[in-house]
């Protein structure tokens, strides 16, 4: 049982170096979408593990086994095994917690700011101009969903480029991107293997709406050229904003530049072996940690004397 939990903590780290080779493999919203999903798989049986294991060590501790309406001892291992396996995970969990509302507060902060700033401006449609000398765009979620840009962006690029920008952000807010980056951001607390997926499927992210973007101008190089311009514009010039609101000058644009200047790559049925690994890893770790909790329910079932043992 426990060695099902910390096999279940363990499957994470093979996560980082499976997700980083996704996105190449991948057209970019089945590369979004299988990151996604293999995240909230690793980091719900992250979670599951880490609890499991710090209320086993709770419930060999004489006050709480009485709480819990303990008649016999809990089967597990020694107590120089399970305690301190507890200890830490429950320590874990709690940095876990503490980090995940952290960042929360955090970006519901940072969205009401943009939100009020971007409501501060006449919008002409879904786009809201904003007077700064520091070069910036991106897409707000919300209701209405707006292309957030200053000033200095748009004298930054010629016409053809700030519609390649604009049909990127518009890409953003169609596909609810603002979704999968909350989610890559809450489930990196999870487990500190899930950060470099965090990465890769900010990445997915803005491919997906690199891809949207040149077949809505119809013209790969126009959309390559106008995201390099735009991340020129504000290197060293960063906005803080929130981590959900994606933006055109976010991730490795020289990656994704080149990805625009290369042949569109014909859509494939077949799911690449990569995804299907990652996925399948995922899966495992949600599986052992299910299995490793269903089993301590069981013991705890016995303890109580509700079965026979």
């Amino acid at each position: 049982m426990i060695t099902l939990l910390v096999v279940s903590l363990l499957l994470p780290w093979a996560a980082p170096a499976l997700a980083r080779r996704v996105p190449a493999r991948c057209s970019p919203v089945a590369a979004l979408w299988a990151l996604t999903v293999s995240a909230v798989l690793l980091a719900g049986g992250s979670v599951a593990a880490l609890g499991t294991l710090a209320l086993t060590g709770l419930l060999r501790i004489p006050a709480f086994a009485a709480l819990g309406e303990l008649v016999h001892p809990l089967h597990t291992p020694s107590e120089q095994v399970v305690l301190p396996l507890a200890a830490l995970a429950a320590g874990l969990l709690t940095l876990a917690v503490l980090a995940l509302g952290l960042s929360l507060v955090r970006q519901a902060a940072g969205l009401r700011t943009a939100r009020a700033a971007a409501g501060r401006q006449p919008a002409a449609g879904d786009l809201c101009v904003i007077d700064s000398p520091r070069p910036d765009a991106y897409a707000l979620p919300g209701r209405p969903h707006r292309i957030v840009v200053t000033t200095a962006m748009l004298r930054s690029l010629d016409a053809g480029e700030r519609e390649a920008l604009f049909a990127h952000e518009r890409a953003h807010n169609a596909g609810g991107h603002h979704y999968f980056l909350a989610v890559a951001e809450l489930t990196a607390h999870c487990h500190p293997a899930l950060r470099p997926v965090r990465e890769a499927i900010r990445l997915a992210v803005e491919r997906a709406a690199d891809e949207a973007a040149a077949g809505s101008v119809g013209d790969r190089r126009l959309t390559a050229r106008a995201i390099a311009r735009a991340a020129l514009a504000t290197s060293g010039r960063q906005v803080p904003r929130p981590t959900v609101t994606p933006a055109a000058t976010t991730g490795p644009v020289p990656q994704r530049v080149a990805a625009l200047m290369a042949p569109a790559r014909p859509t494939r049925r077949a799911v690449p072996w990569i995804a299907a690994l990652l996925a399948a890893c995922a899966a495992l770790s949600c599986a052992t940690a299910a299995t490793g909790a269903v089993r301590v329910h069981e013991d705890i079932e016995i303890a109580q004397g509700e079965t026979g043992g």
